[in-house]
């Protein structure tokens, strides 16, 4: 199978990687000529403009955008759709808002063109080890298409959920439930901590991920980043993200659901931009390793002792900042 991918980033060079592994063709765009160069050494065709990935294609075309939600998915879209043409399916990976992708299909839909909006969970380690792939769009496109996300999950890691913005939605509510997780291991290693005894944390995280009901893939990296730095001094207090914890809670409200965990946990980040804590460097450090987030160390920070943190307002509707 050939089709296109666009954009290189930390995940989408490792899909490709993955993806030519399994022999497939892959037509390569990214706005950084070097990591397009990149990848044509590793055995990927690359393109010098969305127009030219589209014309290496087979018709019908599939095009898959990696790229981080908001502007840069329109542009994207907005720059191939004229060079592609009905039947072609145009497939958005990235942490796109549900309601987003239903207006970007609808538009799509208009030319006869599939959007496939597709939640990708797992990491880093997840191109390796296998995502986990939550599906929305065309039944007939996602069909189509499925050799790819075959290649990509873990065995039985993807489904198709049914119409536009549903995969989309299925993997913000994913990400609203990874905020409290995340919050909840922070705040018990935090306990620990604080508590009367002088424990190793790290031997902590390795008693509880063999065979307790706590155990997780988030509890395996707790023991690796507790290892490296038992302390978390290379860490700072700042948890980046948001947007997605943002969305859910909107949805909650307009679904009159409760949702204190995720509202507690996302409170938890902006405090994060305040004054410091174990709990919420551990959760920094965490990103870290599961998705390659930054994580901001003293060193970078160089700030001043007593500076004042400017925490952005979040625009509701959208969930940017």
């Amino acid at each position: 199978m050939r089709f296109g991918f666009i954009g290189l980033g930390r995940m989408g060079r490792r899909m490709v990687l993955k993806l030519l592994s399994k022999g497939f063709e892959v037509v390569v765009y990214d706005k950084v000529p070097e990591l397009v160069e990149e990848a044509n050494l590793k055995g990927a065709e690359g393109a010098s403009s969305l127009e030219e990935l589209a014309r290496a294609l087979p018709k019908p075309r599939v095009v898959w955008a990696m790229v981080p939600a908001g502007g840069l998915v329109d542009e994207v879209i907005d720059e191939i759709s004229p060079h592609l043409e009905e039947g072609d399916i145009v497939v958005d990976g990235g942490n796109s808002h549900y309601k987003d992708s239903i207006s970007r299909a609808q538009k799509l839909e208009e030319r006869g063109i599939h959007l496939l909006d597709v939640g990708t969970s797992g990491g880093l380690e997840g191109v390796i080890k296998g995502l986990s792939l939550m599906i929305g769009g065309d039944k007939e496109a996602f069909s189509r298409a499925e050799p790819i996300f075959k290649a990509l999950a873990a065995s039985g890691g993807y489904g198709y959920f049914g119409p536009s913005g549903v995969g989309h939605f299925v993997k913000m509510v994913h990400n609203g439930i990874e905020y409290a997780v995340l919050q909840a291991y922070g705040e018990g290693f935090e306990l620990l901590t604080s508590g009367p005894y002088d424990l190793n944390l790290k031997d902590v995280a390795h008693i509880w991920s063999r065979g307790s009901v706590v155990r997780s893939w988030l509890l395996e990296l707790v023991e690796r980043v507790l290892e490296e730095d038992p302390d978390l001094e290379r860490i700072t207090h700042e948890v980046g993200g948001g947007q997605t914890g943002i969305w859910s809670i909107e949805a909650a409200i307009e679904y009159e659901v409760p949702f204190p965990m995720m509202a507690t946990a996302l409170s938890a980040r902006f405090r994060s931009r305040q004054p410091k804590s174990f709990a919420t460097k551990l959760v920094s450090a965490l990103r870290r390793e599961f998705g390659g987030h930054e994580a901001k160390t003293k060193k970078e920070i160089g700030a001043k002792k007593g500076t004042r943190v400017k925490i952005k307002t979040p625009n509701m509707k959208t969930g940017s900042f």
